[in-house]
């Protein structure tokens, strides 16, 4: 109930039994006295009818206020509200768009990188071909060498048989002389002149073998001729063909030189393009991250995702009590797995536990407990107090185990301030709703849980110690201590453990608890 209405209430009560007094004493004086302590009783009845509207007025107008300034509150809440979701909206565009940047950019990276090989293909088909014809040239160059000195050995066989057809010329004149000037010779013998005409028809038939010779020399130089001439042909056809593929190489290798330039500086641009896919990369990871980080999950979610991940953790306790009878203790809640990087905790609040903090403490003889999650069930070898508040236990588990149980390991909040709402899930009853908190600067490891803010979303919302405290964004802000105050996981250090076993009478429990139960007495008296 508000102050103000609660004031106006009471003034109204206590001006009623003032009326109600004075009617009482009019009634036992005479008349004449009645007459006029009624006179003067009016107006302290005027009075109090005019006090008791000023006072009304004053509590409407103070309501009218603190109801224009809710208003206000509430419009600057929407304001912010739409203001954080249009920076959002801005946001997915921009990564959105920086996205279909770098798949651009990896496009013509690709498309430069084929036809960049293209290229370098194209070159060395080149290559060889410049190769092949300059082993043909080459060839060529050889043959032709071949041929002009086969033509000079036969102009030099050539000018010797013209030599000695010359030779055999003047022989032949110098005989027909000897023969004309021994024709009138008539003493001369008849063998003489036979064997002179033998010799002669001899030198006739050499003449004429040389003849031939000359004839055969003449048509093989002719075919020489021709060789060479159609090696000269070649020769030239190949030195044309020569010039040319020097000038296709020269032209190229400058193509090759402006390739590479331009291979180098599409390398250098395709380094620039994969730094800053790189960076667009580490700017969206942290886009995303922070958009992931400021963007409001629903509360439904949240408990749903809550439901499917919980790990079931019970626990036993026992001790022989009077006349031996057996005394055992047993508990269950649900909880969540964290981390702190390395190790992975199941956390929970102590009440949920068999063991309890009191004065003096109990000294039990065995504790046991076990985590279940579907068909995963394994035991638990000790759970830990936290440094913070030792009412809050971490329960260590294995990599192992927690593959085996095979569900989520919850974010400890980063930034706990992101959002002025929380979600609170019930450890033992099924039941969460939505909550504000505010920051106490007396307790500055606590957030303090507003009550008058709490609203129920399933199952009867009664906040109470133990319940799981998550943000908007779906990440553990921590567990509450008690009713009203929740305990930050800004660590994982331990100020003390309990082995669990069939006989844990050496560790002397009850020294340990009560001596938690000790410093949680020394908290302020609202943490307690």
């Amino acid at each position: 109930m508000n102050r103000s209405i609660l004031i106006v209430i009471c003034d109204f009560l206590l001006l009623s039994l003032v009326t109600f007094s004075t009617a009482d004493l009019n009634s036992i004086v005479d008349e004449g006295t009645r007459t006029s302590a009624k006179i003067d009783l009016n107006p302290n009845q005027s009075g109090s009818r005019q006090d008791l509207a000023a006072v009304m007025k004053l509590a409407l107008e103070d309501e009218r206020r603190t109801r224009d300034r809710l208003v206000g509150e509430l419009t600057q809440t929407k304001d912010t509200a739409g203001k954080q979701q249009n920076l959002l909206s801005e946001r997915e565009k921009l990564l959105a768009e920086e996205r279909r940047a770098r798949e651009r950019l990896m496009s013509e990276l690709t498309q430069t990188k084929d036809t960049v090989g293209k290229q370098q293909n194209l070159l060395t088909e080149r290559e060889k071909l410049l190769a092949e014809r300059a082993k043909q040239i080459q060839t060529f160059q050889q043959n032709l060498k071949s041929k002009e000195q086969q033509a000079v050995e036969l102009e030099q066989e050539r000018n010797a048989l013209e030599q000695r057809i010359a030779l055999s010329q003047n022989n032949l004149q110098n005989l027909r002389q000897q023969l004309q000037s021994t024709a009138a010779d008539a003493l001369i013998s008849k063998e003489k002149v036979t064997a002179m005409e033998e010799e002669l028809r001899r030198q006739q038939g050499q003449a004429a073998g040389f003849q031939q010779q000359l004839k055969l020399m003449a048509a093989s130089n002719q075919v020489v001729q021709a060789e060479k001439q159609q090696l000269s042909t070649q020769l030239r056809v190949a030195e044309t063909e020569k010039r040319s593929a020097t000038e296709q190489l020269v032209k190229s290798l400058d193509e090759v030189k402006i390739e590479r330039a331009e291979k180098a500086r599409l390398t250098e641009h395709a380094d620039k393009l994969a730094e800053g896919v790189k960076t667009l990369a580490a700017n969206s990871g942290e886009l995303t991250k922070e958009i992931r980080e400021h963007r409001p999950v629903a509360p439904n979610t949240i408990f749903n995702e809550f439901v499917t991940n919980r790990v079931h953790a019970r626990f036993s306790a026992h001790r022989a009590g009077l006349f031996g009878l057996d005394v055992a203790k047993r508990k269950e809640a649900d909880t969540v797995l964290v981390s702190d990087g390395t190790n992975f905790f199941a956390l929970c609040h102590v009440e949920d536990t068999a063991v309890a903090f009191e004065e003096p403490g109990t000294d039990w003889e065995s504790i046991t407990g076990t985590l279940s999650r579907n068909a995963a069930f394994f035991s638990i070898r000790e759970m830990v107090f936290h440094m913070a508040d030792p009412r809050v236990i971490m329960v260590p588990i294995s990599g192992a185990q927690v593959r085996e149980l095979g569900c989520k390991i919850y974010r400890v909040a980063t930034d706990p301030y992101n959002f002025q709402e929380a979600v609170l899930v019930g450890a033992r009853e099924s039941y969460y709703g939505e909550c504000k908190f505010q920051i106490d600067l007396s307790t500055p490891q606590y957030l303090k849980m507003d009550r008058g803010l709490i609203r129920g979303l399933f199952g009867k919302f009664n906040p109470s110690r133990g319940d799981l405290v998550f943000n908007r964004t779906g990440d553990l802000l921590g567990i509450m201590a008690n009713s009203s105050y929740c305990l930050m996981l800004n660590g994982f250090a331990g100020s003390g453990s309990l082995h669990f076993g069939e006989d844990v009478r050496a560790q002397r429990t009850s020294q340990l608890l009560a001596q938690f139960s000790a410093r949680v007495s020394q908290l302020p008296f609202k943490l307690q």
